[in-house]
């Protein structure tokens, strides 16, 4: 009796980066294989290349913020909610004079607010702290030199579960 294999070679997983570069690519592919799409791909060029421009030139508060349209020298931009609105807004002269110095023509810029476009903030790495080995040989000290009273005797066990604890690990 034959029996299928179960074998699956092994394939280092990808980055975050190397991904996004594979979705891009097939998509730049399947964009230039369709000839409709392929006269978007010089439009699309074009918003990108205005947006790393916006980008570089905003603070990054502002990342959320993207650029939905750009005709007739008149700039959309997209904003989360209302205040970073309100704050863009702000900088709106600024981001222009850089824009036409940058040689991008643009005349005004509105702002729409796009309450669902709001990105999860990365996540915060975990802190680890260590003590070193004198550290824990010293509270392992304090716990034999304190006084045996109930008043001590929390504090006493606190003390000598951490130094398990420290210990353990090494």
């Amino acid at each position: 009796m034959k029996y299928a294999s179960t074998f699956t070679p092994y394939r280092p997983s990808l980055t975050s980066a190397q991904r996004m570069a594979r979705s891009t690519k097939e998509a730049s592919v399947y964009l230039q294989s369709n000839s409709a799409m392929a006269a978007l791909m010089p439009a699309l060029a074009r918003l990108s290349s205005l947006q790393k421009t916006c980008a570089a030139s905003l603070p990054s508060m502002f990342e959320t913020c993207e650029i939905l349209q750009f005709e007739s020298g008149q700039l959309v931009m997209s904003a989360p909610n209302a205040a970073l609105a309100a704050r863009l807004k702000q900088l709106l002269p600024r981001l222009q004079d850089r824009l036409q110095k940058d040689g991008w023509q643009v005349n005004s810029i509105r702002i729409k607010v796009q309450v669902g476009k709001i990105a999860a903030p990365p996540p915060i790495p975990k802190r680890v702290l260590e003590l070193p080995s004198t550290a824990v040989n010293s509270f392992a000290e304090l716990s034999t030199a304190l006084e045996d009273t109930p008043r001590n005797q929390a504090l006493k066990d606190a003390i000598d579960a951490m130094v398990r604890r420290r210990t353990s690990r090494t």
